[in-house]
């Protein structure tokens, strides 16, 4: 079998590949993603594009240093009415981010690829919709003291397989696309690939 690396040191994709049975290891990319978006800001992507975009540029950075490898990579961009949101940098910009989604549909956009050698065999977007009950700012400040810094792991600055589930009325997608990786099409995609048993 083809040696399987996750181009991330994301928690939560490590448990979702570990929880499905997956042998892999895991390679962090060594980029900058914010000067990757500049450049792709000139052909005026769409959100879900850029998601894809930096999921390739991982992989590929990654199978860079490893010929030979299968390499995982994927990313994930939120968008709320054409902004598209980042990782908060400190607790006073995750709560300005659940104040502009507080009671509004927001999109997760995650997007997957499988690299080798610097060839892109195949990549995916995958796309979940998120609405977030209204929120009081009395809340949102209790909720943030009770999660504390962890939220600043995610872009949404909520991670919703934790105490984030509370500020949600209603969510449209897939569980693996939320949490940062579409599982089901990349078990297809290594399955086809002869890369895991099928």
């Amino acid at each position: 079998m083809t040696s399987l690396i996750l181009a991330s040191q994301s928690p939560f994709r490590r448990m979702l590949m570990d929880n499905a049975g997956l042998a892999f290891e895991t390679e962090a990319a060594d980029l900058d993603e914010r000067a990757i978006e500049t450049a792709l800001a000139a052909g005026n992507p769409t959100p879900p594009e850029i998601a894809q975009a930096l999921a390739i540029e991982k992989a590929v950075n990654v199978a860079r240093r490893n010929p030979g490898a299968l390499v995982i990579g994927s990313d994930q961009t939120l968008s709320l009415e054409g902004r598209v949101f980042h990782k908060p940098a400190d607790m006073a910009e995750a709560k300005t981010h659940l104040q502009a989604m507080s009671g509004r549909t927001h999109s997760l956009n995650c997007g997957i690829a499988l690299v080798r050698d610097g060839e892109t065999l195949w990549s995916h977007i995958s796309i979940a919709h998120l609405t977030m009950r209204p929120l009081s700012g009395d809340f949102i400040d209790r909720h943030l003291a009770r999660v504390g810094p962890r939220v600043l792991a995610s872009v949404g600055a909520y991670q919703l397989e934790g105490e984030g589930v509370q500020l949600f009325e209603r969510i449209d997608g897939d569980y693996f696309t939320i949490l940062g990786l579409p599982l089901l099409p990349l078990l297809a995609k290594l399955r086809d690939l002869g890369a895991i048993d099928a």
